[in-house]
């Protein structure tokens, strides 16, 4: 039986020789004697010195004789490793009508995969354009601000997470994680998403990934419908009986998906009209903050900064404003990124962090957050939420100049309340304006702000500098409203409504919005499977 073995640390200089090699000469064996060798996990431990850990599962001739070996010795751990069993067996089923999804991010491209192998044959709706056209609308909005309202950052094929970081860790523990990251990896993935503790995939080759799953359904019977847009739910004595589209079309089915992004305010709109039970919940906000990636090298790596096999660092802070009984907390850190102009309608800015799989921009960036209550709004109508963020993304559109033009300041600025004369060079697109960011901010916002940079800067050498700009506004950390749900994943108003993912109030990032969309389906197909364990974490 295989072995699986834990607490190899390696130096970044060991780490670059061959790793069957290396193994080898830890455990006093010859090389030849591993036959195979898997690595399961590879994180970087850089509290000290910087070690590189990995745990493997490997299998070598005279394994009883190795594994009570290393039992009896402090260092390595070994365990016997065990084969799993599948997660779940999709069989097919009929469906009366066809299955309807609306979104096309990772709850929706997983829910429609996991129904195209159930011949469901489903329709997946999706009110932005194909990956091939996308990508060229945003190119145009970031070089030119030509925003386009139904082909943008949040719509379109892959949803908002197709102009991220691919970043693929989540607070959600689930044994359906490794076959999510497996599905990616035939999809065209890089392999070491399946090992690495931080894995992410990298805008750049998240869009080939989604346009092969997107292949991969339509091979299977299903149809996805771009540039459509649900405009209407139809019910029949509460429960659902069909949708119209924009185009007045009007498509039949009693089982209705809900995977739309929260960047959809106009949906929820349709969602209250049709008398659908939703609430406020809480949310974040605040600024992005972007620093040259060198200068975070040096204080995360120390001595091994810049080494090949180490890449670009990167953080996670948080701070308990106790004076406010507010949290305060870096969001979607992308090393080696840019910050990026994440709008979902005109006249608003919303700013985002992505990055490109090699990470090589020169340039870190983190949103830095506040925690907004569902009290700070004007009302406890379920769309308030939404209400009080347009506000300020319009005012910072405002502030911008109405160009699309970011407001920013230098770090150092904002503590002191300067407005800077300058601004350091910075990755957003089309462009930035030095602007006082106090007064694009709620004052418990600024003020929690202010408490955890100083706070963050006396832990970090450098945060604190002429270098570093804030960049505003953040306000898309989570959605600001829960379409409620029983745990049978309906609607508990509407029979037939799925509500799933981000946009729903149940998930943050590709991976938790993923899997809400698997466990749906299973839920739906009467399949058992491992649930999840834990919070619903926040977004990427």
């Amino acid at each position: 039986m295989p072995l699986h073995l834990r607490g190899i640390r390696l130096t970044p200089d060991e780490d670059r020789t061959d790793l069957k090699t290396v193994l080898a000469g830890i455990l006093h064996i010859p090389p030849d004697r591993i036959r195979s060798l898997r690595i399961l996990k590879r994180s970087i431990d850089a509290r000290h010195d910087v070690r590189i850990l990995y745990q493997v599962e490997i299998s070598t001739d005279r394994e009883e004789e190795l594994y009570c070996r290393l039992k009896a010795t402090e260092g390595i751990l070994v365990d016997r490793a065990e084969t799993a069993p599948p997660l779940f067996v999709i069989q097919k089923k009929i469906f009366p009508q066809r299955p309807v999804i609306v979104g096309f991010g990772p709850a929706g491209i997983f829910a429609s995969l996991l129904l195209a192998r159930a011949g469901a044959e489903p329709i997946v709706l999706e009110r932005g354009r194909s990956m091939e056209n996308r990508v060229g609308d945003v190119a145009s909005f970031w070089a030119k601000g030509a925003f386009q309202p139904e082909s943008n950052v949040c719509f379109g094929e892959g949803g908002a997470g197709t102009f991220s970081d691919g970043k693929l860790t989540t607070g959600k523990r689930s044994a359906a994680i490794p076959w999510l990251l497996s599905e990616l990896v035939a999809a065209g993935a890089p392999g070491e998403i399946l090992y690495e503790a931080r894995p992410h995939i990298g805008t750049d080759r998240l869009r080939g990934v989604i346009v092969a799953l997107r292949k991969k359904i339509e091979s299977l019977g299903g149809e996805i419908r771009f540039e459509t847009r649900m405009a209407e739910i139809l019910l029949q004595e509460g429960r659902l009986r069909g949708i119209r589209l924009q185009n007045g079309e009007e498509i039949e089915t009693d089982t209705l998906l809900l995977a739309t992004g929260h960047g959809a305010a106009d949906t929820y709109e349709v969602l209250q009209r049709a008398g659908v039970g939703m609430e406020s919940k809480p949310l974040a906000m605040g600024v992005r903050i972007e620093h040259p990636q060198d200068m975070l090298d040096r204080v995360q790596y120390g001595r091994w900064a810049g080494h090949s096999r180490l890449g670009a660092s990167l953080y996670r802070l948080t701070y308990r404003d106790r004076t406010q009984d507010r949290g305060v907390y870096s969001f979607c850190m992308c090393p080696g990124g840019r910050v990026i102009a994440a709008n979902s309608q005109a006249g608003r800015i919303v700013t985002n962090g992505m990055s490109h799989f090699a990470r090589t921009s020169g340039y870190a960036n983190s949103g830095l957050v506040v925690t907004v209550a569902p009290k700070d709004f004007s009302s406890r109508e379920p769309l308030s939420g939404l209400a009080y963020l347009r506000g300020w993304e319009e005012t910072a559109y405002r502030a911008g100049g109405e160009n699309y033009f970011a407001p920013a300041q230098r770090v150092t600025d904002f503590l002191r309340r300067t407005v800077s004369s300058t601004l350091p060079e910075t990755t957003y697109r089309p462009g930035v304006c030095t602007r006082d960011l106090h007064e694009l901010l709620p004052d418990f916002v600024a003020t929690g702000l202010k408490r955890a940079i100083r706070a963050w800067g006396r832990r970090m050498p450098g945060f604190v500098s002429e270098e570093g700009v804030l960049i505003g506004v953040e306000t898309r950390t989570s959605s600001p409203v829960r379409i409620l749900r029983g745990t049978d994943y309906v609607s508990v108003t509407v029979k037939g409504l799925y509500p799933l993912g981000e946009g729903a109030g149940y998930a943050g990032g590709i991976v938790s919005s993923a899997l809400d969309g698997v466990y749906c389906v299973l839920s739906l197909l009467g399949i058992e499977a491992v649930k999840d364990r834990g919070k619903a974490p926040r977004s990427s």
